[in-house]
């Protein structure tokens, strides 16, 4: 046993000697709810992605919506594929930062366990029926995901993360999310690792937003070409290669966007941590403002990108009728479990005894994936469907 615990103290300690002096260490953390030993192979921050991946909630990320409903395509992304991209840019973002690589993929992974079914529709839908009882917002039920929902060991509820990617599940902001991080000193800032997660989190669905957009036509390559930053890499893109057929144009193009976005803000933080001298993690978390940034001029690139998005894709018609359809399944689907709880399953109606009605059938509603989602639908309405 002895060696193998050499193991874990020396990943610590080439963390000690390599990683920034305002990187996020294991031996920095603040632990666990629930104490534990210190496994002998892998760090604390190992063990939180490890478990994040072994985790339910996680596998059914496959089947819930990131923009297009899984059923509409198999070569959309998912809620899925999308995580695993976040984790992908994450790790290149802070191996280029000397930041911790563990802790930037565990955050990015636990990012979007608490997502409803059909995307931000379902978010709004619970959001609105639950706003008397404290409302839904994602992140928030991601934490009670990890900490209450998954029930794996025997010593204790939930995955007892560490305070470091329980942090940063409340303080992930984008341009979507507005969490409320009371219980983690919203005073202060994120580490620099969660600050990395929330933009490689808008850098991939801008993206690839983008990607699946032009595959279903709803986008047009025409359009885009209108739009600042896209059509500069588009016109850079033709001269170097005139030949390529559509499908690699468009990849190379999404491909060369990420390249540019993370360059930029690779670039963008290092003159921000030489500017105002960051030193230790306490400069960090003392900062005014969130020190891993674009620049000013891809800020509002980005910004242009967004709008068009907003105005061509995600207020497209068909959008419009996959969110609708959403917000009727999710909301005919509640009412008809606080009609008669009996509908719920026995371990679900277990836990009326103990728990508020209308947060069970929340947490019930938010844990399925849009597939059980469609069937639950069907065997509940629909008379020729077997229950």
């Amino acid at each position: 046993m002895a060696i193998y615990n050499c193991l874990r103290e020396e990943l610590e300690d080439q963390e000690e000697r390599y990683l920034a002096s305002y990187a996020m260490k294991n031996r920095h953390s603040r632990g666990r709810k629930y104490p534990e030993e210190d496994h002998p192979v892998r760090t604390n921050f190992q063990r939180d992605r490890d478990r994040i991946i072994h985790s339910t909630a996680f596998r059914r990320l496959e089947f819930k919506t990131q923009v297009f409903v899984s059923h509409e395509g198999d070569h959309y992304r998912t809620r899925l594929t999308h995580t695993i991209e976040v984790a992908q840019i994450s790790r290149s973002i802070a191996r280029a930062l000397r930041l911790n690589e563990d802790l930037a993929e565990a955050m990015a992974l636990v990012h979007d366990l608490g997502h409803t079914p059909f995307g931000h529709a379902g978010e709004e839908t619970l959001n609105q029926i639950m706003k008397d009882h404290g409302g839904f917002e994602h992140n928030r039920q991601t934490l009670r995901v990890v900490d209450l929902l998954e029930e794996k060991y025997p010593d204790f509820p939930g995955l007892n993360l560490t305070y470091e990617v329980r942090e940063g599940i409340m303080k992930h902001e984008t341009v979507y999310d507005h969490p409320v991080p009371a219980e983690f000193n919203p005073d202060l800032r994120s580490t620099l690792e969660c600050q990395l997660v929330n933009l490689a989190d808008e850098v991939a669905y801008h993206c690839h937003d983008i990607d699946d957009g032009l595959a279903s036509d709803i986008l047009k390559e025409e359009e885009l070409n209108q739009i600042t930053l896209w059509g500069d890499l588009a016109e850079n893109l033709k001269k170097q290669y005139p030949q390529l057929s559509p499908s690699q144009r468009r990849h190379q193009l999404v491909r060369t966007l990420i390249n540019f976005e993370v360059s930029d803000l690779i670039k963008e933080t290092k003159r921000i941590i030489q500017k105002y001298q960051i030193k230790t993690l306490e400069d960090v978390r003392n900062a005014g403002e969130n020190t891993v940034k674009f620049s000013k001029t891809t800020k509002e690139l980005n910004s242009q990108l967004r709008g068009f998005l907003f105005e061509k894709m995600y207020r497209h018609y068909r959008m419009i009728r996959m969110a609708d359809k959403a917000r009727r399944i999710i909301t005919q689907l509640f009412e008809a479990y606080l009609e008669d709880s009996n509908q719920l399953p026995p371990l679900f109606r277990q836990r009326l005894k103990n728990e508020d009605k209308m947060q069970l059938i929340s947490d019930y509603i938010a844990g399925m994936t849009d597939r059980f989602a469609l069937q639950e639908y069907k065997k509940l309405f629909d008379p020729f469907e077997r229950v």
